[in-house]
């Protein structure tokens, strides 16, 4: 155990934390803006799932990784079109068409995997080259900090960066404040004569591309192929880390940290060796998502959505 208090062991969990925070980061951040606006998008593991899949495919008949990153994004955006299509136009039950969707996309991947890219004969499985590290001129060479923070992928830094765009974005503008209101009292945006329905789509087909991205990660961004289920309950994490967070983008980033740093830590205690049992380590991070439900719902004021789930229809009191 004492070779994980070596000073190169730690910053490479630390490293490694904020590595691993990205897509985490990434698909909470646009989950809080779904549920904001009144819609709870359970479908979010089936979400990064496609745009796992499709950010691998795009990148690998293109060869860049550019491309696998719009068709992440895109992938996002229609699954999250499909979603708000069942929940706001169909009023369907949010809770069932999220499962739903999630069952989708772990039996599409996997057949257009099996279809088209489940190697040849021979055993050969496709792979592609992950996004490059961007190490930042100078602010790299600061001692600690510089490994750290500052020697990552470009889907990083701009995981971290958004966290204060979409709090300046929800609490500063006005079309935050339109989505903040469909998620608490719609029936104000209806009878201003906007459609509610019009802006639940906008916001959750924006959500849905920051989850995408975050799909994205998964896979160009930190491995270099794909494998059915690659997601691993991501999505599932990025749910708990919006309640964790209290529905607020600070707190979504600082719990999306806690348990990075958990499954950071995991890794490196089975790397060097510690003899006990690594199935204790993988289920940290989910023992954590647990403790930290229960602490959450006794402590303090919640910012959940008082409409989260709830279907609005015209004329209701």
């Amino acid at each position: 155990m004492s070779e994980l208090f070596q000073e190169t062991i730690i910053i490479s969990i630390l490293a490694a934390t904020v590595r691993i925070a990205t897509p985490l980061v990434l698909a909470a951040l646009g989950e809080l803006i779904t549920e904001r606006a009144g819609i709870l998008n359970l479908g979010i593991e089936g979400t990064m799932l496609m745009s796992a899949f499709m950010a691998f495919v795009g990148t690998y008949v293109s060869g860049s990784f550019m491309v696998g990153i719009l068709f992440a994004m895109l992938a996002g955006a229609f699954m999250s079109f499909i979603m708000v299509f069942m929940a706001s136009t169909l009023k369907v039950e949010q809770v069932v068409t999220g499962l739903a969707m999630n069952m989708l996309a772990a039996g599409m991947s996997l057949y257009l995997y099996k279809a088209f890219l489940a190697g040849d004969t021979a055993g050969v499985f496709p792979t592609v080259d992950v996004m490059p590290t961007l190490t930042l001129p100078l602010l790299s060479d600061i001692p600690y900090v510089g490994p750290i923070l500052f020697t990552q992928k470009a889907l990083t830094y701009f995981a971290f960066l958004l966290v204060p765009m979409v709090w300046f974005f929800l609490y500063r503008t006005k079309w935050g404040l339109e989505i903040r209101c469909l998620g608490e009292n719609p029936k104000v945006i209806d009878t201003k004569g906007m459609s509610v329905t019009a802006r639940q789509y906008g916001a959750v087909i924006m959500g849905g591309v920051l989850v995408g991205l975050g799909g994205a990660f998964v896979t160009i961004g930190s491995v270099a192929r794909f494998v059915p289920e690659i997601t691993a309950g991501s999505g599932w994490l990025a749910l708990v880390i919006v309640i964790a967070g209290n529905w607020r983008p600070m707190g979504i980033v600082m719990a999306a940290l806690i348990f990075a740093f958990l499954n950071a830590l995991q890794l490196h205690i089975q790397g060097v060796g510690v003899e006990l049992p690594y199935q204790i380590f993988l289920a940290l991070p989910y023992v954590m998502a647990i403790v930290l439900m229960v602490l959450k719902s006794g402590k303090g004021r919640s910012e959940e959505p008082a409409r989260l789930a709830v279907p609005y229809f015209r004329g209701e009191t």
